[in-house]
């Protein structure tokens, strides 16, 4: 096939269509947003919830939001700072901090709709994949997963986020694929490997090794655990008290201020002057720039 070039001239920039905004930051796929908004037309205007898990550096952010022409709005949401308040201080970026994470948000989103007491999803998991049903005939919140950019592989912990949401009473379709013990040969989930995780076993067993073959290390790297008397063996029990605590109260608590930062950056704000304020300051300097001309010229 004959090399062709293509030609850009006025004929081509005049139908050339730029993508979305978003799409050019690389930030939304759009692909896969169409079929997380889209709702279907025998269901009227009510809104189609999603499961969005974003990972930072440093947190874990579960949001259930729903999609509107305006923009998206925010039913609910949790991060994994707050879990700082039900016993969990370090790790909060891990699977089992995302799995609390997903865990409170459900808990507080089924609390704001009163649902809280029908729907109490698994108190004690075992691992296994239970989906939330129905309870005297009242159907379950329904949401999806929103995964954003992040790559679905197996063990991920988006996953980790939505087994939490899972466990906690709202109903959000999935299979076992994706979750740690999963074999693809066999085609079968581990339930005591996926039990390993939601309560921190894996974290437990790096600290065991490391502590082991590297103490050095191990007290580097493990020094904020060691700095609140966590060992490996407290791991489980820390996470088991958190859900236990999660499950309890899962209401938003505004951390207290050390100061009154609205006013410290008001005081620091230039305040916006009215137009006869203006009037007035032109005339002032006016005023000064002749009395000073005045002053030269004797």
């Amino acid at each position: 096939m004959p090399f062709s070039k293509l030609v850009k001239n006025s004929t081509y920039f005049s139908r050339y269509q730029v993508k979305y905004r978003r799409r050019r930051e690389g930030k939304t796929d759009y692909f896969a947003r169409r079929r997380l908004v889209t709702q279907d037309k025998t269901k009227y205007n009510a809104p189609k919830y999603r499961l969005v898990v974003r990972f930072s550096n440093k947190n874990v952010t579960c949001q259930i939001i729903y999609a509107r022409i305006q923009g998206d709005f925010v039913l609910c949401a949790a991060t994994s700072r707050e879990l700082e308040r039900y016993g969990i201080k370090h790790g909060l970026t891990n699977w089992t901090a995302a799995y609390a994470t997903g865990l409170l948000v459900a808990r507080r989103t089924l609390k704001k709709l009163g649902l809280d007491d029908k729907f109490v999803g698994q108190t004690e998991p075992t691992g296994e994949i239970v989906l939330t049903g129905e309870v005297d005939e009242h159907r379950p919140f329904k949401c999806f997963l929103d995964v954003g950019l992040t790559r679905t592989t197996t063990g991920n912990r988006v996953f980790g986020a939505m087994k939490g949401a899972s466990d906690g009473g709202l109903f959000i379709p999935h299979s076992e694929k994706r979750f740690p013990g999963y074999d693809p040969e066999s085609k079968t989930l581990d339930a005591e490997v996926l039990k390993k995780y939601i309560y921190g076993g894996h974290v437990a067993e790096y600290m065991e090794s490391l502590e082991e073959e590297d103490d050095e290390r191990f007290k580097k790297q493990f020094a904020r655990y060691l700095e609140d008397d966590i060992g490996s063996e407290d791991i489980e029990e820390m996470y088991t008290n958190a859900y236990a605590a999660i499950r309890e109260d899962p209401t938003f608590k505004a951390t207290e201020k050390s100061q009154d930062w609205k006013a410290e950056s008001v005081k620091h704000r230039s305040v916006r002057l009215t137009h006869e304020q203006r009037k007035t300051k032109v005339q002032e300097k006016i005023a000064a720039f002749r009395a000073g001309q005045a002053a030269g010229d004797d």
